[in-house]
């Protein structure tokens, strides 16, 4: 990750987003534009439930679109490569003391939907593990303390 503004995605993470976007920009708009016509049919705005709840939705729709037009805008394709070092995109299995190991991806919450629980490279965990490998023992200082973390396996995933 060259530069600090930039978000690092995964071109399937972006691909996902980018398809969002255009749905509620063209599809989405449309449906709720309809639903609130619909709603004002109905007759008098300031008791008409179904037509406040059709703002709200518009509202929120609008703010989910300029959420993912700023992450478009900030995105960072990034491709990752199975050299066992962990960087944004890659799979780590990590142990806490005297635990099971778990997998995460490491990167942006709109990683999110593969098998995978995330991991951002933000987070306390995330920042110590970056550029570490497999076998490696670091300690994460989160809210409740120091934690100490085996990583045992960083792997690029599957395409």
């Amino acid at each position: 990750m060259t530069d600090p503004k930039k978000a690092p995605l995964t071109q399937a993470a972006f691909d996902r987003i980018k398809e969002e976007l255009d749905y509620l920009e063209s599809e989405g708009r449309t449906q709720i534009s309809h639903e609130i016509g619909v709603a004002r049919s109905h007759g008098d705005l300031s008791e008409n439930a179904e037509y406040h709840a059709a703002r709200e939705q518009q509202g929120l729709q609008e703010a989910r679109i300029r959420q993912l037009r700023q992450t478009i805008d900030n995105a960072e394709v990034i491709t990752t490569q199975d050299d066992g070092v962990v960087t944004p995109g890659k799979l780590v299995t990590i142990a806490y003391q005297g635990e099971a190991p778990e997998t995460y991806l490491l990167g942006l919450m709109e990683e999110k939907g593969g098998e995978h629980d995330v991991l951002t490279p933000d987070s306390p965990i995330g920042k110590v593990l970056i550029g570490h490998s497999s076998g490696d023992t670091v300690i994460a200082s989160v809210p409740a303390g120091d934690l100490k973390i085996d990583l045992i396996e960083v792997r690029a995933p599957k395409p």
